[in-house]
């Protein structure tokens, strides 16, 4: 969720140009600079900052790989395709492999098949 100096300054200095299928709302500078090339950003939908909910269109837009905004049908959805899952790293449902120290810090033996090399 942004903070307030972010609203303001989105407010004085933004011009809102579309909003994706999860909410994050995406602005870019009302002015362009003397570069020629405005700045763009995204302000959150509600459940915090995560740049893992960015779909890949909206997201090469906001790195200037594309100039156009995404069309809003955005194309057909594959049946393979899997709806979005936040990242879970840094919480408990983070993947932790066996003998990680916050699974017990307990691995299986070695099977004996590990030669340490020496130099002769």
């Amino acid at each position: 969720m942004a903070n307030a100096i972010t609203r303001v300054i989105t407010w004085l200095n933004g011009e809102r140009v579309g909003e994706d299928e999860y909410g994050n709302v995406y602005y870019q500078a009302r002015k362009a600079p003397a570069s020629g090339r405005r700045r763009r950003w995204v302000v959150y939908a509600r459940g915090g900052d995560e740049a893992s909910r960015v779909p890949p269109e909206f997201h090469a837009w906001l790195h200037y790989t594309i100039n156009d905004l995404p069309a809003k049908d955005r194309g057909k959805k594959y049946a393979w395709l899997r709806d979005h899952a936040p990242n879970p790293t840094g919480t408990a449902a983070a993947y932790r492999p066996p003998g990680h120290t916050l699974q017990g810090g307990k691995r299986d033996h070695a099977t004996g098949d590990y030669e340490a090399w020496m130099p002769e």
